[in-house]
């Protein structure tokens, strides 16, 4: 089992991650900007059965095998700077979408491609970079139900892409690898098409799953 922060782990996306994870049996610490929101969180989980650990962002970076970022688009730049130093050998799980409100439903990627090379290129050449969890539903994480929805996962080191594959069964998911860091692209856009086909089809957290794959993993 792996030690693990989630930073930004409060949040709607970071708590299903957690709770996932911790369930899995893996050691978990929550991260917050605030201590105080960190320890907050971790003991509102508690009521789960689940024994956490919470820290400052910056704090809770340190000393893990994996750490998962999971902010809005808008705070990215900032988290990522403030942990770069802190997380050592680590593998870097970013799940940052570039939405920009209000039109959240519009395909909107910035300048350098796709918000993975915009991390990847505050993080340095150091740092073991992986993206992944862009269209998995929030709410449905934080449950324990089945979830009809694939993972993708991107990154330029394959050993640390096949770490996070790996970590996917034990959270109810099915991991596939995406290919280089250059893809996450492809994700990123696409959670605004799965907003959008939330509203038309009214839909209840829509993801996707690929077919045919005949040597891909198991659907859990």
């Amino acid at each position: 089992m792996a030690s693990i922060a989630v930073i930004g782990g409060t949040g709607d996306l970071g708590r299903g991650i957690v709770r996932r994870l911790a369930k899995a049996g893996h050691d978990v610490t929550i991260g917050s900007r605030a201590a105080e929101k960190a320890k907050a969180a971790a003991e509102d989980m508690a009521s789960l059965g689940l024994t956490l650990g919470h820290a400052a962002n910056e704090d809770a970076a340190v000393g893990k095998d994996i750490v998962i970022v999971t902010v809005p688009y808008e705070s990215q730049a900032n988290t990522l700077g403030l942990i770069k130093d802190k997380v050592g050998s680590a593998i870097v799980v970013d799940t940052t979408v570039p939405l920009m409100p209000p039109k959240v439903m519009r395909v909107q990627l910035p300048a350098a491609g796709c918000a993975a090379l915009e991390a990847k290129a505050i993080l340095g050449e150091g740092v073991r970079f992986v993206t992944a969890f862009h269209n998995v539903s929030a709410h449905h994480l934080d449950s324990d139900h089945a979830i009809e929805c694939d993972v993708l996962v991107f990154s330029d080191d394959v050993e640390a892409r096949n770490t996070v594959v790996g970590l996917c069964p034990g959270m109810g998911l099915r991991g596939l690898s995406g290919g280089s860091l250059n893809n996450s692209a492809a994700a990123e856009a696409l959670t605004s098409i799965l907003i959008y086909m939330n509203k038309t089809y009214k839909a209840d957290g829509a993801g996707i799953r690929f077919t045919n794959l005949t040597e891909a993993p198991a659907i859990p």
